[in-house]
């Protein structure tokens, strides 16, 4: 059985439908979430623009929250009625998924980019009955209603905002879950921060929470660097004016502890690791061009001792991440609604022109 909702669809690269869609029932390990909102991150839009080849016609949406209207036979994790934040989906089976690390799963791209489940089936079809692919990050959360698996939903409180809440699943926890995770930034610790976006600024916000004295972030945008001080930076540099790396450098008596690049642009990357002191620490975790590529001096990195690690959705385990930021966020010490503007979910082109401009930091589709 299965019922009609409505989805933004991807037909072709570039834009966004929103039309009607059939939604089947969920199986025996998964939910039915009635999706309330939906952030809209950079992720989204680099793969409805193909750069990343996700099989067309799409649901996208990877950044949902809302309340479970029906569970599995096997779910013992949620109950109907109660609120989630959907994040990515892990395979629970590999190495690092039973190491702790389920963002580091080797199974990750076949779950959460393949366009359906691993049996090749589909949650969604066209209102016609032909082909829709799903299953984006386990969720295609632009939509009214999605199927979630119960490994990719994290129960939240009833008394936090659950319009709000979706980003916390992927572009907050990435960055702050590097913060923490990751580098495992510290009390007394210098952190520099490439890109002042909703994963940059969440990098600052946490290293703020994690006692980090000494904080920069570096951007073109004046606005955001504005922000970034609002919300914890003690610094900031504007790259466009400014020679960055010589910059960090003296702020911090000679390089950073810590670097984060959030743009995945190989120059801005090599700026990172240049702007660290000897044993510094580099993360890198934004969505590079496929083609891109790093450019290193080998001996100078060696005798450097530094550190360049890769690092996916913060290295975050979400059941565990996502109630923390929301409880530093109701303490008033994580204040992630100072990066949100909210769009109607017919808005949704709207919503990605504004993000794509850098009008708006973080979207987030409001679905009515």
């Amino acid at each position: 059985m299965s019922e009609q909702i409505t989805a933004a669809i991807v037909r072709e690269a570039g834009s966004f439908e929103v039309a009607p869609a059939m939604l089947a029932e969920p199986r025996h390990d998964e939910i039915l979430v009635r999706i309330v909102a939906a952030g809209l991150c950079h992720t989204d839009l680099v793969v409805r623009d193909q750069v990343y080849p996700v099989p067309l016609p799409v649901v996208l949406g990877h950044e949902g929250s809302g309340v479970v209207e029906a569970v599995g036979s096997a779910v013992t994790k949620f109950e109907v009625g109660e609120h989630v934040a959907l994040s990515f989906l892990p395979c629970g089976q590999c190495r690092p998924c039973l190491d702790g690390s389920p963002a580091s799963c080797a199974n990750f791209n076949d779950l959460n980019f393949a366009g359906h489940r691993p049996d090749g089936s589909h949650a969604l079809t066209l209102a016609d009955g032909g082909v829709l692919h799903d299953r984006f990050f386990g969720q295609s959360s632009f939509a009214s209603h999605a199927i979630a698996n119960e490994r990719n939903a994290v129960k939240v409180r009833k008394d936090a905002p659950l319009e709000l809440l979706g980003p916390l699943g992927c572009g907050v926890q990435t960055g702050a879950g590097t913060v923490w995770r990751a580098l495992e930034v510290g009390p007394g610790a210098s952190f520099v921060v490439t890109g002042a976006g909703a994963v940059g600024l969440s990098a600052v916000m946490a290293a703020h929470v994690a006692g980090a004295t000494t904080i920069v972030a570096v951007d073109v945008v004046a606005s955001r660097l504005e922000l970034a001080r609002e919300l914890g930076a003690t610094h900031t540099v504007n790259g466009k004016e400014t020679d960055a790396v010589a910059e960090v450098q003296r702020i911090t008596g000679g390089g950073a502890d810590f670097a984060l690049d959030t743009t995945g642009l190989p120059p801005l990357i090599e700026q990172c690791i240049a702007a660290v002191r000897q044993r510094g620490k580099v993360a890198i975790l934004g969505a590079s061009a496929p083609d891109a590529v790093v450019a290193l001096p080998a001996n100078a990195f060696m005798q450097s001792c530094k550190t360049l690690m890769g690092v996916v959705e913060g290295n975050s385990v979400p059941d565990v991440v996502v109630p923390q930021l929301i409880d530093l966020f109701l303490q008033g010490r994580f204040p992630v609604d100072r990066l949100v503007r909210f769009f109607d979910f017919e808005q949704i082109n709207e919503a990605a022109a504004a993000a794509e401009s850098g009008e708006v930091i973080k979207p987030i589709l409001r679905m009515g």
